[in-house]
């Protein structure tokens, strides 16, 4: 085992520990640009980057997941599930916006990726963090959803309140 900053991380040879560099990396890079493009102003070039930055990280993250799935087989195999309900997730959010279909679908879409990703970190993780090890292990696989969800509701039923609040570009 490697000690990260307190985290355990097994040491599964070096294609293990370039993956889960990058997974870090890019695991970082999606929680702060999902939560920058949650407030910012919708529809504007800043938030479509920002956005596409998530995308791309989200991708990074599944990728790197897979492998070190598969090194690790079948030890992981619940991340395997929330990585693929993430990306699935994150890619119809992608889809529908590039339709210009419904911004409640888009919105749900990206929430549900932003909590599956949560979760998984929590999941594999929140036992070996401080003040996260104290909680049991189902509060870790719940919580994520139970602080994400009502906040995609609100941000859904904010978007039909107020139809405008976007400046979409083509």
């Amino acid at each position: 085992m490697i000690d990260f900053f307190g985290i355990e991380i097994p040491d599964a040879g070096p294609l293990f520990l370039v993956s889960v560099a990058l997974h870090i990396a890019a695991g970082i890079t999606a929680v702060v640009t999902g939560a920058a493009v949650m407030l910012m102003k919708k529809g504007t070039r800043r938030h479509r980057r920002f956005g596409w930055t998530y995308v791309t990280a989200q991708a990074v993250i599944f990728l790197t997941m897979v492998i070190m799935v598969t090194i690790r087989w079948p030890l992981n195999l619940h991340l395997l599930v929330l990585g693929m309900i993430a990306m699935a997730s994150a890619s119809h959010g992608v889809v529908n916006r590039r339709l210009r279909a419904s911004d409640a679908w888009h919105i749900a879409a990206m929430s549900v990726s932003y909590i599956a990703m949560l979760t998984a970190f929590l999941v594999d993780n929140g036992p070996q963090l401080p003040v996260w090890q104290l909680l049991p292990q189902w509060a870790l696989w719940v919580l994520p959803t139970v602080v994400g969800a009502p906040l995609m509701f609100f941000a859904i039923s904010r978007r039909r309140a107020h139809p405008g609040l976007s400046q979409r570009r083509p």
